[in-house]
């Protein structure tokens, strides 16, 4: 069987680099999107169940932030609970 020659093997080394990238890749991907998910649940948890001056204060900063953070109008619809006042009696729109 003839030696593949120098080239060839760069070019096999090059294109296992490109598939392993492509694999790293798409685990950052996977890490992210995660670490949103969680982080995400642990504020909408604090946003439903906290009592406490934090959670309260929260849906106020969200109420500011959200509105100049959000670009699309799909994405404005999706958080339009979290987006309306709070009610007149101090609770969230959402109690």
């Amino acid at each position: 069987m003839p030696r593949k020659s120098i080239e060839e093997r760069l070019a096999q080394l090059e294109a296992q680099k490109k598939t392993l990238q492509a694999r790293l890749n798409k685990q950052e991907r996977a890490k992210d999107t995660r670490r949103k998910v969680l982080l995400g649940a642990l504020v909408l948890h604090r946003l439903e169940a906290g009592r406490d001056d934090f959670s309260k204060n929260l849906g106020d900063w969200l109420r500011r932030e959200l509105p100049g953070f959000l670009t699309r109008d799909a994405d404005r619809e999706v958080l339009d609970d979290l987006l309306k006042p709070r009610a007149a009696n101090g609770s969230d729109a959402t109690s």
